[in-house]
């Protein structure tokens, strides 16, 4: 025989870890101070001035 389950109590325990999952990301983004937010800045800033460096003009603009 199978067990009986409460879905009332089911659908609470996922609600409760949809939202642990949620503060910890929020915790990751907004946790940081912000010497670690400018240097993860800088370096997304630097990725994108290397990817575009690196991107071909077309003929037109030469």
């Amino acid at each position: 025989m199978t067990d009986i389950i409460n879905l009332g109590r089911v659908r609470k325990a996922k609600a409760k870890a949809a939202a642990e999952h949620a503060a910890a990301q929020n915790r990751r983004i907004f946790g940081q101070s912000r010497l670690e937010k400018e240097r993860l800045k800088a370096e997304r800033d630097g990725a994108e001035q290397r990817l575009d460096g690196h991107r071909l003009k077309p003929v037109d603009e030469e």
